[in-house]
């Protein structure tokens, strides 16, 4: 993953709403990361400026991100997009430049994997997207791309997923491919 620039800083009145934007979700969701306290990750978010502006951008674009665990081995809080639907701002991109490169007309401006690595996440793999869809259930009406495995993606393919007739399906299209109604879910650890 590529991380975001020093330059990609917050100014003090956006670090401010977004805390308070997390908190209320923190709050508002607490089945999401049970035996957590706001106090210790609000102090691990304050000093981690890099991740904050990370945190931004996937707010930004919908995800709605919230702190869905956290790693006692790496001492790290994982965020996920907790968005009901595939964040807004993210739809319409191919999977990544490869495919995006390959299509001769109609190309939308950007992957998702290069969206990603600006805004200094990464795309869910398929176990966090299962994890995800334990904690409430996301894409009723769309779908995300999530990470794929390197033997697929070689043959041109790309893996999504999305909770249809109560259940979480994951899928293959073409990497190339883009629609409005599917985008990708990013995580990130602080």
């Amino acid at each position: 993953m590529k991380r975001s620039d020093s330059k990609n800083s917050l100014s003090t009145l956006q670090s401010q709403k977004l805390l308070c934007d997390l908190r209320t979700r923190f709050e508002t969701h607490k089945q999401r990361h049970l035996n957590l306290t706001w106090a210790n990750l609000e102090a691990k978010l304050n000093s981690n400026p890099d991740k904050l502006w990370s945190l931004h951008q996937m707010d930004q674009t919908g995800g709605e991100p919230d702190v869905v665990s956290y790693d006692e081995k790496t001492d790290e809080f994982v965020f996920m997009d907790c968005s009901p639907e595939s964040p807004k701002g993210r739809v319409s991109v191919c999977y990544d430049n490869e495919g995006l490169e390959s299509r001769k007309e109609h190309k939308p401006k950007t992957s998702a994997i290069e969206m990603a690595n600006r805004m200094g996440i990464e795309l869910l793999s398929e176990g966090q997207y299962r994890e995800l869809q334990k904690l409430g259930e996301f894409d009723l009406k769309t779908s995300s791309w999530v990470q794929t495995p390197v033997g697929i993606r070689k043959l041109g393919g790309a893996l999504f997923g999305d909770r249809r007739f109560g259940q979480v399906f994951i899928y293959h299209n073409g990497a190339q491919s883009y629609y409005s109604s599917r985008a990708f879910r990013g995580s990130l650890r602080v």
